[in-house]
């Protein structure tokens, strides 16, 4: 061995034990996450430098998150301000607000899909229709419940808040039974919206306003009993002389 060689053999050392971390995040091949507190329990969270990757309650992941992941995840105590922050913000709001997120690994339409859910607020639902027609395809109901079936984003992006047409609660990746306590938790009542749907209920309008809203939009719920009135479908309440509301547009 010649005293080059030995000069660089004494400058080996061992790399800092984040580096493969930090590369693989910078590179998105590797994301980081952390356990949080969230409205259905602990929930894994996971992150790259874009933004949120995963949101996973923990009861739905058997085994190591790090095995369950479609990444290599490494798991930080705290996440940094430019997440932990916001993400907290939008636990407690319920709302996605200015929390980064990275669906780049999507397509455009599953893209355009969990875009709209997140723009309906706690505590209110939509049916599928709803974002079909708010992202512009009326006809592709059944493929936006199947971009909701696989939002990689539950809880965050808000696919709870989405029902059937018909108004019954439906299905949900985790289960009825905590897509029902989510609702719950926002305030609104998975009982009732079951009975307005076995009584073929859609809408909800006032006689005062000549303004028809679905059930639990935030003007709905401010309608007095004594000025309520019910519709099976829009095409109805536009027969009686109603408008449909600008704020949660019922769709057709």
């Amino acid at each position: 061995m010649t005293d080059i060689e030995r000069r660089l053999r004494a400058l080996r050392t061992s790399a800092p034990s984040g580096l493969l971390p930090s590369i693989l995040m910078a590179l998105s091949l590797g994301d980081a996450y952390t356990i949080v507190d969230g409205p259905a329990g602990a929930m894994y969270v996971a992150w790259n430098d874009r933004g949120v990757t995963a949101c996973v309650p923990m009861t739905a992941v058997e085994g190591a998150f790090e095995d369950a992941h479609p990444r290599q995840a490494h798991y930080v105590e705290h996440p940094p301000d430019r997440i932990g922050r916001p993400l907290d913000r939008a636990l407690r709001t319920g709302r996605l607000g200015d929390l980064p997120v990275d669906l780049d690994a999507l397509g455009d339409f599953q893209r355009l899909v969990l875009r709209k859910c997140a723009e309906i607020p706690p505590g209110e639902i939509r049916p599928y229709g709803w974002i079909a027609k708010e992202i512009g395809r009326p006809g592709a109901v059944r493929a936006v419940g199947t971009a909701l079936a696989r939002n990689p984003i539950p809880i965050l992006i808000p696919c709870h808040r989405v029902v059937r047409t018909d108004g019954k609660i439906g299905r949900y990746a985790y289960g009825a039974d905590m897509k029902r306590e989510l609702l719950r938790r926002e305030g609104v009542d998975p009982d009732a919206l079951e009975d307005l749907a076995r009584r073929h209920v859609r809408y909800v309008g006032s006689d005062t306003t000549m303004i028809y809203c679905y059930p639990t939009c935030r003007h709905a719920e401010r309608i007095a009993a004594t000025h309520r009135v019910t519709f099976r479908s829009h095409l109805d309440a536009q027969a009686a002389g109603f408008r449909a509301c600008q704020v949660c547009r019922p769709a057709a």
